[in-house]
């Protein structure tokens, strides 16, 4: 289990260097909306069949193209675009199982940047199952230039695993402004926290 858990630790850890440093996002009209944010995350991926960390993101890209082209997704699939939330998502089911991966964007404060997040987690039975695909990464978009680049989570730091032994996971806001942080406890029970949303940063 201690074996278990720290190779998770480790894949949690070395996200932020198997994830794309800057990406162009292209568009038509006056701004971008959540369709153009995710597909330029997802198209900019290349899938490699050695990279098991990131099968998740390769099946994601599969289902949008489905998407794009108005194509029937495949059994257990889902893709749910809300462009008036500025919000995406895909599932995939599978027996008891759940894989979603959720975008969305927020407009900063200074009108200037959006932030846009990408969010993979994985459900067992309606519970938190971290896997080796669960990760959140956040990329700061800049109106001027076109171009979103990766940093830091703002305001706070993610983690997969608290000291009192909770599992954590994050849902990403379709309605609202406010990340929504789950705490998920060995024993049944779990607890929630907001990360609020100030224009900038979030904090709780």
């Amino acid at each position: 289990m201690k074996k278990l858990l720290l190779a998770i630790v480790l894949l949690c850890s070395t996200v932020e260097i198997t994830a794309q440093e800057t990406i162009r996002v292209n568009y038509q009209g006056e701004k971008p909306s959540i369709g153009d944010f995710a597909w330029a995350f997802l198209s900019n991926y290349n899938w490699n069949e050695d990279d098991v960390l990131d099968e998740s993101t390769n099946a994601a890209k599969q289902a949008w193209i489905k998407y794009r082209k108005n194509i029937p997704q495949a059994e257990g699939d889902e893709v749910i675009v809300d462009q008036k939330n500025g919000y995406a998502v895909y599932n995939f089911r599978y027996e008891n199982h759940l894989l979603r991966v959720e975008m969305c964007y927020w407009n900063e404060a200074d009108q200037k940047h959006k932030l846009f997040a990408y969010n993979v987690k994985s459900y067992t039975d309606g519970k938190c199952s971290l896997g080796q695909f669960d990760r959140i990464e956040f990329y700061r978009y800049n109106n001027a230039t076109k171009k979103m680049t990766l940093c830091d989570a703002p305001g706070f730091k993610s983690m997969c695993f608290t000291s009192d032994g909770a599992t954590v996971s994050y849902d990403l806001p379709r309605n609202g402004k406010d990340i929504i942080c789950t705490y998920w406890y060995d024993n049944g029970k779990k607890k929630q926290k907001k990360l609020k949303w100030n224009g900038r940063k979030f904090s709780f």
